[in-house]
Formats: structure tokens, sequence, C-alpha cells
């Protein structure tokens, strides 16, 4: 048991105005309300100095209570249906999911 993280990097493609990914991100973000295996969700937009990002620019974080969460929101059909759109959009997408680990210092 405990939290799983579902994690989303995206690029998106040349061309998706900024008022798109705004509406966008508001489809993503309300997918909590429709998906009941989804706790929470989070984003922000890449402000490393590092640039190791490799062209991602926005990070998208969904929270769970279990892997077979993670598998009941991927086949839900609200977010099948907005992923179809999402992922169009996209030039580049990188997804892991992870359950975190405190480390005692």
């Amino acid at each position: 048991m405990g939290e799983v993280k579902h994690i989303l990097l995206a690029k998106f493609k040349d061309g998706v105005s900024q008022e798109q990914i705004d509406l966008l991100i508001k489809g993503y973000a309300n997918l909590v309300n429709h998906v009941e295996p989804m706790k929470s969700f989070r984003w922000g937009k890449d402000v490393s100095v590092e640039n190791l990002h490799q062209g991602f620019t926005h990070v998208f974080e969904s929270s769970f209570e279990t892997t077979e969460g993670i598998a009941a929101y991927i086949s839900h059909p609200a977010h099948v249906e907005f992923a179809d759109g999402f992922l169009a959009q996209l030039d580049k997408v990188l997804v892991v999911d992870y359950k975190p680990t405190a480390v005692e210092p």
C-alpha cells in the first residue's frame, strides 16, 4: 500500500497556443472529478537552470493509492477521451509511475 505517483513529462508541439495549453491543463485537472482512483493533480513548467530537460517543458503529477488505481484511471472512459486529444498535441511525452520512499537522514 501507500501512495503511488503518476508523472507525465510533456513537450507541446510547435503551434499549440498558450490558450490551448491552458485548456488542456484544465481538462487534465478536471479528471480528478471524474476518475475516482485519481486522488490529486498538480502541474508545473520546467524552471531548472541545469538545462537537462531534453525539450520537456511541462510536468504533470497525479496521485493514486495503488498501482491498480492507476490501471483503472488509464482505462477509465473520461481519461481515454481526454488522453486522445491531449496526446495529439504533444511532440514528446514520458510517463513514469513510482512509489515515493522517504530516506531518513
